[in-house]
């Protein structure tokens, strides 16, 4: 068997002369029991030779089942292995990798980058998370607390942990996010804050609107992506930055393009906005803003070329946060529905511009056209399934679970039908072209059936289908 323990102290055969074991030059120093010779396990020492033979046994057994974890390896910090392991070997695009760094290294790493992988359990699960809820809000705790998850899940597949502390402590729940439901917009609102736009971003609000795009996608969005005779708006694209503010064009949400119906009224607005404010041509690279290093890369960030159909007033594609502070919050207040809480002072080199200060509305932020869209639909008794493919969504259970409160009357027709079951002395209803209904005028044509109406005035005749397709006829009342 594979293993075995060895005396570091005494050498491993008798003295023929005195039948004793002679000491070695390490004799007197270190542990004096080193277990060795295990497959894939690194050789470890101990005082004792009892500790040795425990730990022998037990290295044996889960080297055996493939589950040896060796104690040491989870030695290792969490901002260590995160740094050095875990980060190094992301893939993420930039979209993701940006604010995925900087949750990571703005929580994690300084509420529990200190703590070794293996000493991670209940009580430091329990605490970090307290920290963190004072830290941030309960949607984006539960972001962090899944890139928590995958660091420990990298942790366990890398043997420095045996299994995975998040998922082991079922006692600590993950943060969960307060349940918002979607917020619309009435008609009004959407038309008070459009006519506060400046005239050429007024078309953002209609591509929110009329085809539920996300803020990226309609920054991305390119006058061949419109096809007016089929009535369909291909989205294709977004436009994205870096964390170094570096623009690039990237897939939609989750990869996937599709195809969005085009209303005749759409088309008509974006043909006017085509001839006030012309596409301009844009390239970006593609995915990345990164300068290829391979063959590979190269050819996967190539640039793309488009006509941009939403620009600035220099011709630039628009920057996502500078359009929300500078054109957005400005109409939303003017609208009335943001309020301005104070000022700000920003300095260009001797000059020194004031800005207003808004409070803080996530619900009002572009993505609420996109929400108008969805319940605008639904009121209006669209399907589930192509509201799902027209927002992109990976299941119509996602855009079930996002916008389930605005379908109208959501219980009411069963509530309806039921009532209907329940309602007293009903008369049950017989289709026109059933065999049932055809039975029962030929039997009402009966002469002994017209006999029985002429004598009694009035007749009562209740038929019923038997098993075998027959039927049976029974005077109630005569």
């Amino acid at each position: 068997m594979a293993g075995y323990i060895e005396d570091r102290w005494l050498k491993k055969r008798p003295d023929k002369e005195t039948g004793k074991r002679a000491r070695t030059a390490l004799y007197g120093k270190g542990l004096r029991y080193r277990v060795k010779g295990i497959p894939g396990v690194q050789d470890r020492s101990f005082a004792t030779s009892e500790d040795a033979k425990q730990w022998l046994a037990l290295a044996r057994t889960d080297s055996g089942r493939g589950e040896f974890v060796d104690p040491r390896d989870g030695s290792i910090s969490v901002a260590d292995y995160i740094v050095e392991h875990w980060w190094p070997g992301r893939t993420d695009e930039p979209s993701t990798a940006g604010p995925m760094r900087s949750r990571i290294w703005n929580h994690v790493i300084p509420l529990m980058g200190d703590v070794p992988l293996k000493d991670i359990d209940a009580s430091t699960l329990r605490t970090f998370k307290a920290a963190l809820l004072r830290r941030v809000e309960g949607s984006t705790a539960e972001v962090i607390w899944g890139h928590l998850t995958s660091v420990l899940n990298s942790a366990v597949d890398d043997k420095r942990l045996l299994r995975n502390p998040v998922k082991l402590h079922q006692s600590v729940k993950r943060p969960r996010r307060a349940e918002k439901k979607a917020k619309a917009w009435t008609r009004a609102i959407a038309d008070a804050v459009r006519s506060q736009l400046q005239e050429r971003y007024q078309f953002a609000v209609d591509l929110g609107l009329g085809l539920g795009l996300r803020q990226g996608e309609a920054f991305g969005l390119a006058e061949e992506d419109f096809d007016f005779e089929a009535g369909v708006v291909h989205v294709r694209r977004q436009l994205r930055w870096d964390t170094k503010g570096r623009p690039y064009f990237c897939l939609p949400k989750g990869g996937k393009t599709r195809e969005v119906p085009l209303s005749p009224n759409l088309a008509a607005r974006a043909r006017a906005h085509f001839r006030l404010f012309p596409p301009v041509e844009c390239t970006l690279p593609w995915r990345n803003p990164e300068a290829p290093t391979t063959a590979l890369e190269e050819k996967q960030r190539k640039p793309v070329t488009v006509m941009l159909v939403l620009t600035t007033s220099h011709g630039n594609r628009i920057y996502y946060r500078t359009w929300n502070e500078r054109s957005w919050k400005p109409a939303l207040a003017a609208a009335g529905v943001l309020k301005i809480t104070g000022e700000k002072e920003q300095r260009y080199g001797g000059r020194v511009r004031r800005y207003p200060v808004f409070e803080l509305s996530r619900s009002d932020m572009f993505h609420v056209l996109r929400h108008t869209y969805a319940s605008v639909q639904l009121e209006a008794g669209e399907s589930i399934v192509s509201l799902s493919a027209w927002l992109g969504h990976s299941s119509p259970k996602i855009t079930l679970d996002h916008y389930a409160h605005f379908m109208p009357g959501a219980g009411l027709r069963g509530l309806a039908a039921m009532d209907a079951w329940l309602e007293p002395d009903h008369q049950r209803k017989i289709p026109q072209k059933s065999l049932l209904a055809a039975w029962s005028t030929q039997l009402t044509m009966n002469p002994q059936v017209k006999d029985l109406i002429s004598m009694a005035g009035n007749v009562k005749v209740k038929y019923k289908e038997t098993a075998r397709g027959g039927l049976a006829v029974n005077i109630i009342e005569c």
